[in-house]
């Protein structure tokens, strides 16, 4: 991670047979600063959660031999408490329901967006562990407080506006992590429609012209995507 200090130590297990999905989640997973394990099956994961702790477990409900609701009935038996969230290609209203009503705390559909998962992710937790989010933040040289609302690069202290503010922490708590356009666009102003995209563009230029500096360059432009931001 370089200079970034990790912001969190949760522990997610990631229970798809699907090889390339546990590679991407758990990926996605250790850039957002969450510390993920994997298995490739409902009895691997089950054996896991009876042998170690996790914060959080992101479950397919499509596998083999035992599927994601067999497996999310033994998770309830074994710890009543563990947030699940559920991962399907099947998008019928019948599957979500079954999923919410056997315990789960969220369900996400295939194909899924991995900025998607992150929210979900933290928002699961958050209603599960309230108060536990720390206050400061730290990407490379710069740090942000969610409490006093002030923004440092290095020990200088930035003045932002409300929007700007706001824009940044949603990046720094997605470092590393490639974030669409329209997923700012939502998150930040509310919008979504593609059309007034360029608000998006006109912030990020705002925020780079009183953070990139000193040899700083951490906000990237994904060509075509949306953008990123690394801690150098």
């Amino acid at each position: 991670m370089g200079k970034h200090e990790k912001i969190n130590s949760y522990r997610v297990l990631v229970i798809d047979d699907e090889e390339n999905i546990r590679n991407l989640l758990s990926e996605t997973l250790r850039l957002a600063s969450f510390h993920p394990a994997t298995a490739a099956s409902g009895l691997e994961g089950i054996s896991l959660i009876r042998k170690q702790s996790f914060d959080l477990v992101l479950l397919d409900i499509n596998m083999p031999i035992i599927d994601g609701f067999k497996v999310l009935e033994k998770i309830r038996e074994l710890k009543p408490n563990l947030p699940v969230i559920m991962l399907s290609a099947r998008s019928e209203k019948t599957d979500v329901i079954s999923g919410l009503r056997e315990g789960a705390d969220d369900y996400i559909a295939k194909p899924f967006s991995i900025e998607e998962v992150i929210t979900r992710i933290e928002a699961v937790l958050r209603r599960t562990n309230p108060g536990t989010t720390k206050p400061l933040l730290r990407v490379g040289p710069i740090s942000l407080n969610r409490e006093t609302y002030e923004v440092r690069f290095n020990e200088d202290l930035v003045d932002l506006s409300k929007t700007e503010f706001r824009l940044l922490q949603y990046l720094m708590e997605r470092p590393g992590i490639v974030i669409e356009k329209d997923a700012l666009l939502d998150a930040i102003w509310g919008y979504d429609f593609a059309a007034i995209t360029t608000v998006v563009d006109t912030y990020i230029s705002y925020l780079r012209k009183k953070l990139h500096r000193d040899g700083f360059k951490g906000i990237r432009t994904i060509r075509g995507v949306g953008f990123q931001l690394k801690d150098q």
